[in-house]
């Protein structure tokens, strides 16, 4: 027998779409200023979603030191004795850039083959967008939700959440619940029915190298004056030894090698390189002694974004530049603080520094700390149930070698665990040009959402007290 919300939310689903689009057409790119005004259109499509469907109290919540961008929150306490579900998302999405290697323009949401493309479309607006309209289905059929929910959109999430801690530690009554349900987090392969149950962390930060004050005439300094771009790359290459393996002293500190037992749980994970790196016409490479999925969830990386200075316009200018610049991120695994992480790499750039150059380090980002789930969370196994009975299988549990902070942060400051429940898929070119999302995920989205609110009805609130450690 069909579920009534679940019809109901099919036949919104061209609305749905429509909405998407409308919110993909705010250029919400939280970490350039200039994207100011599509950030607060995305906050002000929101907030009219969420008074729409009846929630309450909601509200802006604010970082603590004035900077940054808000977070969204509202609260509908339909169902006493139930549990309370703090659901997560988030409306800032990546720069565009390159914008030339777009096949159509990245905040006009495009549909084309079954596929929706759009910045941000797959990252975090479409899986959403499917949680609230699930929310909506049930408020429209029962005329409320089976379950209390709070709804905890942020505006951060692209930049390492920065402002994250100080709202969840000024609003920690607020926040209360007896976990997190993620609507971010993606899927793993379009193949596989998966959960993910771990992230790893991430941190970073951008920095630059000066030998002199301006830039040079190479015919009149040339060989007297040293170049700073080769300082850099220098320094870059430092980062790892011929085995791949980051060469920072300290900054495996903590990390604990992968068991037997989770080498032979991971090896039985059906994967097939030549499938993997074909698709982007790459090769293996990475850490030696590790398989690809050991690399890809069990392993800390450390990664140059980008690297640039001097002339980079057509043709040539004979220059010795000044300054040379990079960005850094790192991912990090159970085990690592990430300041502690970060000061090892820091140190060890320094520690490489010749003396006719400097070092200034800026551009400092939020961070987090890798997360898993437990795996006997009672919303973790509500998650199981509810993707074995909307798709037919029993789905594999996964990690993601990407990061969400609020995982781990959340952990920290509220002690909750988070189950992430995301329908965008691994593959859809997120962060990257033409990102898209899959319209069929809409479909399988919607049922799988309803039926996780069936299954957390179904919990008694006193099965979470275990697993809240505040």
């Amino acid at each position: 027998m069909s579920d009534p919300v679940v019809t109901h939310a099919l036949a919104h689903e061209t609305q749905l779409v429509e909405d998407l689009k409308t919110l993909v057409a705010f250029p919400s790119v939280g970490a350039d200023p200039a994207m100011a005004q599509g950030m607060e259109d995305a906050r002000v499509f929101i907030e009219q979603r969420i008074a729409a469907m009846g929630f309450q109290n909601a509200q802006r919540l604010t970082p603590p030191d004035g900077s940054g961008h808000a977070a969204l929150y509202g609260e509908r306490m339909d169902a006493p004795g139930k549990p309370t579900m703090l659901i997560y998302a988030h409306y800032d999405v990546q720069p565009a850039d390159p914008l030339e290697k777009w096949n159509t323009p990245p905040f006009t949401a495009t549909e084309a083959d079954g596929k929706l493309f759009g910045r941000g479309i797959s990252d975090d607006k479409a899986p959403m967008m499917i949680a609230l309209d699930t929310l909506a289905a049930f408020i429209a059929v029962e005329g409320c939700l089976p379950i209390n929910v709070k709804l905890l959109i942020e505006g951060e999430e692209e930049t390492g959440s920065p402002s994250l801690i100080g709202i969840l530690e000024t609003h920690r009554d607020l926040l209360a619940a007896d976990a997190v349900l993620s609507a971010d987090g993606a899927r793993w392969r379009p193949d596989l029915v998966a959960l993910n149950v771990g992230s790893r962390g991430n941190t970073g930060f951008e920095m630059r190298v000066q030998t002199a004050t301006q830039d040079l005439h190479s015919g009149r300094f040339g060989g007297i004056v040293a170049n700073p771009l080769h300082v850099m790359s220098k320094l870059v290459a430092s980062l790892h030894d011929a085995d791949g393996r980051i060469a920072a002293a300290g900054f495996y500190d903590g990390v604990t090698e992968p068991t037997q037992a989770e080498r032979a749980e991971l090896a039985a994970i059906p994967s097939n390189d030549a499938n993997t790196f074909g698709a982007i016409d790459a090769v293996p490479h990475g850490e030696a002694g590790y398989s690809t999925l050991e690399r890809l969830w069990m392993r800390p990386t450390l990664d140059v974004n980008g690297m640039w200075g001097g002339y980079i316009g057509a043709g040539s200018k004979t220059v010795i530049p000044n300054e040379a610049f990079a960005k850094i991120t790192m991912r990090l695994v159970p085990g690592q603080v990430p300041q502690k992480a970060k000061q090892a790499v820091l140190d060890h750039l320094n520690a490489q520094l010749p003396d006719y150059a400097t070092l200034d380090i800026y551009g400092e980002r939020g961070q987090g700390g890798a997360y898993a789930v437990p795996p006997e969370h009672p919303l973790l196994g509500a998650a199981v149930t509810a993707l074995q009975k909307t798709s037919g299988q029993v789905p594999l549990k996964v990690r993601i070698g990407a990061s969400l902070p609020l995982t781990e942060i959340v952990h920290r400051i509220l002690g909750m665990d988070t189950v992430m429940f995301s329908f965008s898929l691994s593959d859809e070119n997120f962060h990257a040009p033409n990102e898209f999302f899959r319209l069929s995920s809409i479909t399988d989205g919607l049922a799988a959402w309803v039926q996780i609110i069936r299954e957390i009805a179904e919990i008694d609130p006193a099965d979470f007290a275990p697993y809240r450690r505040l």
